[in-house]
């Protein structure tokens, strides 16, 4: 299976001022290049009025990735390659960044402008809120009532969530399970019930779930 990676939760944005210049860093989730290109031409736009918008992305994660920075501008291996190198040590994948610089009127330098785009991107990877991308399976399962209590109890042993229970003839409940979880909860099922309890996939898929943030 893939390494699992961390990316991020939700957009975010975050400012910083250096003699005068104005650095508008935005941070988002993206999971192909497409996406990324539709992220960096949407801040382009946004910011159309700016000196530079200074694009880095990671799609994927772990030891399989696609990259990629540019300048827009700026003095050569100054803005790009300083954003794209704080995404990498930031352990986050499928994320892009664009530094949009409003300049002030004082020349930086390479070392001045290496630093402050390299501190506006640390900002918004420092704030921006942790995901983790898991495999899960829906299922469905049909279960007497008398049962009822002892299955949302194997329910939550095996990390797993109750979607919805419908309350008839018997009760037909939803769940879902992180992939890894599955088997273990249907031999808890098979247990209680003597084989009698079966839950059925209805759906695969990827679902984000929070994680907190590294102190």
């Amino acid at each position: 299976m893939p390494t699992p990676y961390l990316i991020p939760a939700n957009e975010i944005q975050r400012e910083l001022m250096v003699l005068n210049s104005r650095f508008i860093a935005t941070l988002t989730p993206v999971f192909s290049v497409e996406e990324a290109r539709a992220f960096i031409n949407r801040v382009r736009v946004k910011f159309g009025d700016a000196t530079h918008n200074v694009p880095a992305y990671i799609i994927g994660g772990g030891n399989s990735i696609i990259e990629n920075c540019s300048d827009d501008g700026e003095p050569f291996g100054t803005a790009g390659r300083p954003a794209l190198a704080v995404l990498r040590g930031s352990g986050l994948g499928d994320v892009a960044v664009v530094v949009t610089r409003y300049f002030g009127g004082t020349l930086l330098g390479t070392g001045g402008l290496v630093r402050a785009y390299t501190e506006a991107t640390h900002l918004v990877v420092r704030d921006v809120s942790r995901a983790r991308k898991m495999h899960i399976h829906i299922a469905m399962l049909v279960l007497p009532y008398n049962l009822l209590e002892r299955v949302r109890i194997i329910v939550k042993k095996n990390h797993g969530e109750v979607l919805g229970e419908e309350f008839a003839a018997d009760i037909t409940m939803s769940v879902r399970f992180p992939v890894e979880a599955f088997t273990a909860f249907q031999a808890d099922l098979r247990e209680l019930s003597a084989g009698k309890l079966h839950a059925e996939i209805i759906e695969s898929g990827e679902m984000l779930v929070p994680v907190e943030n590294p102190v």
